[in-house]
Order: C-alpha cells, then structure tokens, then sequence
C-alpha cells in the first residue's frame, strides 16, 4: 500500500468520523427530550446523567478520531512536504 493511498484513506476516515461526530450532536440538541425519554424507559437515568454520559461519549470520540486519524493524516503530510 502506498502511502499516497493510506492518506487518502485516513482522510476520508476523518471526514466520516467529524461528520458522525456532528450528526450525533445535531441528534442530541435537536432531539434530546425525545431520546431521554426512550433511553429513561430501557435505563434509570437522570436527565443530568444521561448529557453527562453523552458529553463524555462525544468526547471521547472526537479524542479518538484526533488520534487514529486527524493526527496520523497531518504526519503523513507532513513528511510528503520533505
């Protein structure tokens, strides 16, 4: 595999990851009493609980779509510059 091709697919990775990212924070703010509700019948959640569990959720990750593809992405640039 080249390193052309492992950049592309990395890329593209990113992108995928950034825009489930997005799409589950645009779902949670845009939808969240409905989702507290379905998820409070299967869970004994608080309301608090439940943002607190879906903050650390995104958090995590973004952390992991930084790690495993954004920052390898950027090294391969990086190195094909020189």
């Amino acid at each position: 595999m080249s390193a052309e091709l492992i950049r592309a697919l990395l890329g593209w990775g990113a992108v995928i990851n950034l825009g489930l990212l997005l799409w589950w924070f645009l779902f949670f703010v845009l939808a969240h009493d409905w989702t507290y509700r379905m998820h409070s019948r299967w869970f004994n959640l608080s309301a608090e609980r439940f943002d607190t569990i879906h903050y650390a959720g995104m958090g995590l990750f973004k952390l992991s779509a930084w790690v495993f593809y954004i920052v390898p992405y950027l090294a391969l640039r990086i190195v094909s510059w020189q």
